[in-house]
């Protein structure tokens, strides 16, 4: 898949995995495995930007003896899982066009 794409697609990915329930990093990885790669590299600093911009919160809860940092959506994170939805009928608009000049 081009890296462009991905990088656009990547950050709806994790809140829609958020949107099942709160998650912490490497859950977050391996619920988005099957449908697309994110390596920890990758996916902090899209939670970092995420919960910058108010679209997920964190909170710590103590596991094994120490401190896990899991990931909530807010309403705000919720309005963007919404607005991707409604304007992918313009992606599939894209796609069909250049599926028809291919």
């Amino acid at each position: 898949m081009n890296a462009q794409l991905k990088k656009g697609l990547l950050e709806f990915c994790v809140l829609a995995t958020l949107k099942k329930a709160d998650s912490y990093g490497y859950q977050i990885i391996k619920d988005t495995s099957s449908v697309i790669e994110i390596s920890d590299s990758t996916l902090y600093p899209i939670l970092k930007r995420l919960e910058k911009q108010e679209q997920i919160e964190s909170y710590q809860v103590a596991h094994n003896g120490r401190l896990r940092k899991y990931f909530h959506l807010t309403p705000i994170g919720t309005a963007a899982i919404e607005q991707f939805l409604n304007e992918w009928t313009q992606v599939t608009a894209i796609y069909e066009y250049i599926k028809g000049e291919a």
